[in-house]
């Protein structure tokens, strides 16, 4: 593919990431189509009425913002309301599953314009999985913008979030000994696939981009959840006061490793006895009730560790009986609360979009000043 010319709009939106600049934009997005006025974004960002203007005229200048008509006030003029504009920019989400892969184009609502997925195999090496991910990442904004045929020059293209199963290194896009798949030690896969698509390209842990995704759209309420993900896999996602917890290396949220069966069965990460190759085991058998109880007893161990606010559920292995999971993961907690306020239990939304979604935010996130994106 194309690279993307470093004079286009793409690159000045990066550019726009200040944080007063973000405040502005982060309430526009929450306005949505009814728009907020100057006064508005000057009252509840504390900038002075200057600045405001000032970056507001900034933006509508980058095609960020626009006017949504005039609203009546209680003295004086009616006031001009601007509205953030979603199709002003775009970013690609892709989840790279052990066995499938997902990718999605959002506008800045994080509304998804397009989304193709095609088989995958994780252990088929990095040079087949990589030109898969190129592949269905061109078809995806090639559906998005049918006139750029190279995807070279697209103006809102912010780059690509790519979220697979850790353990990694989220601050330099390197992959350590994923899972089941040690072959990927130290691969730099945000270097490697940044080069072959030519746009900016940010990497996080499948949990981790899905927490993002859900913290952004007000799930926890600023507060702190645990996102539990059981598909192929077992991963925890942890926002705590409205920000993603990865560890100083990544490896916060290793939910599925932790050991609860001493002299248990194996587990593709050398262990014996961890909650994943339990719920696994009991997920081959077609028993999602025992899958559900052994989930729900780790669930209570984090809680109790973190005391987190809410416990959201996701995945595919979920997501084919859901009740039963949401049911079991309850119990335990409330078993564990012994009388006192359980914490609550639901499923995530988003379904199977919830990690691709996620990806997106890292992208997005930092221009609506989320730091954690």
């Amino acid at each position: 593919m194309g690279g993307v010319n470093r004079t286009n709009g793409g690159v000045n939106l990066l550019a726009l990431r200040s944080h007063n600049a973000a405040l502005v934009l982060d309430l526009l997005r929450r306005a949505g189509a009814d728009g907020i006025s100057r006064l508005e974004l000057a009252e509840r960002t504390g900038l002075t009425p200057q600045a405001v203007s000032k970056i507001t005229a900034r933006l509508r200048d980058e095609g960020l913002a626009a006017e949504a008509g005039r609203r009546a006030s209680t003295g004086g003029k009616p006031r001009t309301v601007l509205r953030l504009v979603p199709e002003a920019g775009h970013a690609v989400g892709v989840h790279l599953d052990r066995d499938a892969l997902r990718a999605l184009v959002v506008d800045l609502d994080g509304s998804v314009v397009a989304e193709r997925s095609a088989p995958l195999d994780l252990g088929a090496g990095a040079e087949a999985v990589v030109g898969e991910a190129e592949r269905v990442v061109g078809e995806a904004l090639r559906g998005t913008f049918p006139g750029d045929a190279a995807l070279s020059g697209i103006p809102s293209l912010l780059g690509v979030g790519v979220a697979l199963p850790g353990p990694l290194d989220h601050v330099r896009g390197v992959l350590r000994r994923v899972t089941g798949f040690p072959g990927w030690d130290g691969f730099p896969l945000r270097d490697v696939l940044a080069r072959r698509l030519g746009v900016p390209v940010v990497v996080d842990k499948d949990t981790n981009a899905a927490a993002l995704g859900l913290a952004v759209a007000g799930e926890g309420g600023g507060g702190s959840f645990a996102y539990l993900h059981l598909g192929t896999g077992l991963g925890a996602g942890l926002v705590i006061g409205g920000a993603v917890h990865r560890g100083a290396r990544t490896g916060a949220g290793e939910f599925g490793h932790q050991v609860v069966q001493l002299d248990g069965p194996p587990c593709t990460c050398g262990n014996r006895g961890c909650i994943e190759a339990l719920c696994l085991a009991a997920v081959s058998r077609a028993d999602a009730g025992e899958a559900a109880r052994v989930l729900g007893a780790g669930a209570a161990n984090l809680v109790g560790l973190l005391d987190i606010d809410l416990v959201l559920l996701g995945g595919r292995t979920v997501a084919a009986a859901p009740e039963v999971f949401v049911r079991g993961v309850a119990a335990a907690l409330a078993e564990r609360a012994r009388g006192e306020d359980a914490v609550p239990v639901r499923l995530a939304p988003g379904g199977a979009r919830v990690v691709a979604q996620g990806a997106a935010q890292l992208l997005l996130g930092p221009l609506f000043g989320r730091t954690d994106g």
